[in-house]
């Protein structure tokens, strides 16, 4: 599902797209990088961008935000916060301290692992996965390989951005989780 859909919210859509960049060739050549951070130096469309988000999450008995990082946890502490919920980092590999638990997975351009603490989440607490970005959905589907291994019940996954050519959302309903997102992003391919 997208935001914007039947809810009243296509102008904070819209403004929210209007402030974000693309950054062609990067990190590889080929790749068509949506940046986010040009998002986060607009107060209102961040605000507005953490609120819609924040009405979709709020009456879902959700106990759990994890962010992916880096850009998850641009999103994710806010959100965590306004529903009530506790934030755990999914981080790369060597950047927590103590006994972690880990997940490799295949991205559009590599191959990667995330790394969470033993005992972040409880048996049986509702999940939320929050990044900034779907693509091919690897990185959402090892979140929540992570989480359910460690015995949390992922309820939904929720991105700022899908890139719907990239098939991430159809991974992710292959591995029976929902996928909301308040923008599809389309790109022209590079000449």
């Amino acid at each position: 599902m997208s935001a914007g859909e039947n809810d009243g919210s296509n102008d904070r859509i819209a403004a929210i797209k209007s402030t974000l960049h693309v950054v062609p060739d990067f990190p590889k050549p080929g790749i068509r990088f949506l940046d986010i951070t040009t998002l986060l130096l607009d107060p209102k469309a961040f605000k507005d961008t953490i609120d819609l988000f924040v009405e979709r999450y709020k009456q879902k008995n959700i106990s759990v935000v994890a962010g992916i990082e880096a850009r998850g946890f641009m999103f994710g502490p806010a959100i965590a916060l306004a529903i009530g919920a506790k934030f755990v980092p999914l981080r790369k590999p060597r950047k927590l301290p103590g006994e972690v638990i880990s997940e490799k997975y295949v991205l559009e351009y590599g191959t990667d692992c995330l790394e969470m603490h033993v005992g972040a989440v409880d048996p049986e607490e509702r999940a939320l996965v929050v990044d900034d970005l779907v693509a091919t959905g690897g990185t959402l589907c090892a979140a929540i390989n992570l989480l359910e291994r460690a015995g949390a019940v992922v309820v939904e996954c929720a991105c700022v951005i899908e890139v719907p050519d990239l098939k991430g959302r159809e991974r992710l309903r292959l591995h029976g989780k929902p996928l909301y997102v308040l923008i599809e992003s389309r790109f022209e391919p590079t000449s």
